[in-house]
């Protein structure tokens, strides 16, 4: 779906969904070509796909696939088990369920009386694709709102960036979310530094991030997560960008583990710190990020590593996903809507994430 680089990690073909297998970067660029919603499911659950806005706009095709092929129309019931089974796939980003909400209010409002299943698949697709199309044109203003606060906040300066995971082309529909800032401000020239954390276990930030990284000829350098603090305190880091997962209505937010460290150590050096996100990644039914699920994963990707085990045999693992970050640690939120700064809360929150909620209806 993107227009914007050489990476597409997801598109459809046809009746099938192709899915860029982002385990075999850097090493393999493998396309998987889904035809049901349990194939959809496993590479969600594999994170052969992974980022918040990208699960959701591929549960969007999953949803889809469940009338491909099939024999005569799908009922509410069947339908509404395969959004329950792809809702399952994922805990913690509140994307997936967003958009499987919005699919199963499409089939109600306009799929349910197609004569045929063919039918069906048509109208279905067609929705998936504009969801795609939509999380692309939403990273993009939000790559222009967060470039105009960064020149603002930190006039006269080619900015020296530190991110976690990935939040680029990979990870979205295109562009992206921090990673979509970053690559903003390398086309303005107002990038000099991009410090990519590893992000262990899974390295999304040494494999993924940083092979978008060396495709786009943005200057990078990868580090091990416990470095970035060291960084800021050496007056090498300008500002810290990340993706959500999901955010609660007074600005908590879940992101990948590591992020909360890195918030506690920007505010103890005076480092701006701002979360990148599409509104779709707010959830306003949580008070709190108390209320937020975190996903723990087995510790075999923790303890494994490259089929080769790294701790003793006896030895238990515990693989948090994600953490929660406070809203008292943050300096902005930035959506494609615009951006939140000085104190982060309930109100400024809501109002944001409610701004212009008919721009959403495609």
């Amino acid at each position: 779906m993107s227009r914007d680089s050489s990476l597409i990690a997801t598109f459809w073909e046809g009746d099938e969904y192709v899915v860029l297998d982002q385990l075999e970067l850097p090493e393999h660029k493998r396309y998987l070509h889904l035809k049901s919603p349990a194939e959809v499911r496993e590479a969600i659950t594999s994170m052969r796909l992974r980022g918040a806005p990208l699960i959701g706009a591929a549960a969007s095709a999953g949803a889809a696939l469940a009338f491909r092929g099939a024999g005569e129309p799908v009922d509410r019931a069947v339908f509404g088990s395969v959004c329950a089974s792809l809702g399952s796939a994922r805990p913690t980003a509140v994307n997936l369920m967003a958009v499987l909400d919005e699919m199963r209010s499409f089939y109600d409002d306009e799929v349910a009386g197609c004569a045929t299943a063919a039918e069906q698949f048509a109208l279905m697709q067609r929705r998936s694709l504009e969801i795609h199309w939509r999380d692309h044109d939403r990273n993009r203003r939000m790559a222009q709102h967060g470039v105009e606060w960064l020149r603002r906040i930190l006039p006269d300066k080619r900015l020296r960036v530190l991110t976690h995971c990935n939040t680029g082309a990979l990870a979205t529909c295109g562009h992206g979310t921090a990673l979509g800032v970053i690559r903003s401000l390398h086309a303005a020239g107002l990038l000099k530094q991009v410090w990519v954390d590893e992000t262990r276990p899974y390295l999304q930030g040494a494999r993924l991030t940083a092979f978008e990284c060396a495709e786009e000829g943005i200057p990078h350098t990868v580090i091990t997560d416990s470095t970035a603090a060291y960084l800021m305190a050496q007056g090498k880091v300008d500002v810290v960008l990340t993706g959500v997962d999901r955010m609660a209505r007074n600005g908590d937010y879940a992101n990948k583990i590591g992020t909360y460290a890195l918030a506690v150590a920007a505010r103890y050096h005076g480092i701006p710190f701002a979360p990148v996100l599409p509104r779709e990644s707010f959830d306003l039914t949580i008070p709190d990020g108390t209320h937020i699920v975190i996903e723990e994963r087995s510790d075999e990707e923790l303890l494994v590593f490259n089929g080769r085990r790294i701790a003793p045999a006896a030895t238990s693992g515990l693989h948090l996903g994600f953490d929660v970050v406070p809203h008292g640690l943050l300096s902005a939120v930035i959506t494609e809507d615009g951006v939140i700064e000085g104190d982060i809360d309930e109100k400024n929150i809501s109002d944001l994430a409610h701004r212009h909620a008919s721009a959403d209806r495609v």
